[in-house]
């Protein structure tokens, strides 16, 4: 359903109606990125069993905390697409939406009857975003795929560790969140092309988990290309610049130093009082300082180490060399640069009472996203959007959920 782009909305994505048909994270949060600015988004889950994200940990009392952040903004209608009366129901709903979010594994929904294809010529605007672990095309299209294997696969994890230690996967689903941007991306761009261009049209969109950490790496890619250079894992940056890494300071906390360019180099060296390494062969550059990493780390290390951290931040923020203490979550809970731009916000939750959760990110000055509900319980709003959208009077749902269709 085209919309006028045109029209000034109170939310930049006011007027799309997107259906989720996804479980767990990556296409879930890039659909809940969408729903913070404004999209109707509505999650559709199996009758009775709901999104599995629904009940991963950490837990308090049995209810999962990843829930109220990752869902919010939704609404929650369950369906049961392997009923023909339930695949009808969501042809109904295409028509009236905008756009369809989905993760199954390469052709379940066309197996269903309600792929791409399928559903185009229900709704030829539509635009699909499709998920998966390897892509819609090439020989691993029709394996599972999930964040962390999909890490390891597009080359990530041979980069962490230790060298003398086993690599490393993320201890969080980074993979998955930054699919999920890669979701969000795509959405605005396929309606921007369908509605802003004359020959616009609708159209799917082919997201991979892996491709998704692989474009990151070009760094890999050229240097490979170029040299043959297999790059090995690391505990830290490395082979960009140096120094940079952890440095412990007097009082024992963790920081992180970088310097990216020489001339942040140059403004470090001045305040550790050894200008004289701008003048040295060994250290005047980038290039030959990464050729002694280990030696200047060293160096930077000893200079750390006499400082304690509030003096360390003090001195090198007037400085303007970039460095942070590494934090905890509580030491976010506690910091007022968290504070004064709203990361964690606070909401109402029917059985945690009041529980926390981030924060709408980016900061739009005219449109800002916003937190209008909690994530939904499971089919909360079931009713309301068969009655609203398609019109089935009371009766008609019953009979549906008697079918267990809903």
């Amino acid at each position: 359903m085209k919309t006028n782009m045109k029209t000034k909305w109170k939310s930049p994505l006011e007027g799309i109606r997107i259906l989720d048909l996804s479980t767990v994270i990556a296409a879930p949060f890039g659909a809940t990125l969408l729903a913070d600015f404004g999209a109707d988004v509505i999650k559709v889950e199996m009758p009775g069993v709901g999104d599995p994200l629904r009940n991963l940990g950490p837990y308090y009392e049995g209810e999962g905390l990843r829930w109220p952040g990752i869902a919010r903004n939704k609404k929650s209608l369950t369906l049961d697409l392997r009923q023909e009366e339930g695949k009808e129901i969501l042809r109904k709903l295409v028509k009236e939406s905008d756009m369809v979010i989905e993760n199954f594994r390469t052709g379940t929904l066309e197996k269903w009857g309600v792929g791409y294809e399928a559903l185009k010529e229900v709704n030829p605007d539509l635009v699909m975003i499709r998920v998966t672990g390897y892509g819609q095309t090439g020989p691993y299209s029709h394996k599972a795929g999930f964040g962390t294997p999909a890490t390891a696969f597009s080359g990530f994890t041979y980069l962490h560790g230790f060298p003398d230690r086993p690599p490393i996967s993320p201890s969080f689903s980074l993979t998955d969140y930054v699919t999920g941007i890669y979701v969000a991306f795509a959405a605005v761009t396929a309606l921007y092309h369908r509605d802003c261009h004359e020959e616009g049209t609708g159209q799917f969109v082919d997201v991979s988990l892996y491709e998704s950490m692989f474009r990151m790496m070009e760094f890999l890619i050229a240097d490979y290309d170029v040299t043959g250079t297999i790059k090995e894992r690391s505990p830290g940056l490395s082979g960009h610049s140096a120094p940079a890494g952890n440095f412990l300071t007097k009082d024992d906390i963790w920081i992180i130093l970088v310097t990216s360019s020489d001339k942040t180099f140059e403004r470090l060296a001045k305040a550790m009082g050894r200008e004289d390494m701008l003048t040295d062969e060994r250290y005047s550059t980038n290039s030959v300082r990464l050729t002694r990493f280990d030696e200047v780390n060293g160096i930077v290390a000893d200079w750390v180490r006499t400082k304690t951290k509030d003096e360390l931040q003090t001195m090198l923020d007037e400085c303007g060399v970039p460095i942070s203490q590494i934090y905890s979550i509580q030491d976010i809970f506690e910091d007022p640069q968290y504070k004064a731009r709203e990361n964690i916000v606070e909401v109402e939750h029917p059985r945690l009472g009041k529980v926390k959760i981030p924060g709408v990110v980016p900061k739009f000055s005219e449109t800002p996203g916003s937190i209008r509900q909690i994530a939904p319980d499971l089919g909360e709003h079931t009713d309301e959007i068969l009655r609203d959208i398609l019109g089935l009077d009371d009766e008609n749902i019953a009979k549906l959920r008697e079918k267990k269709v809903i």
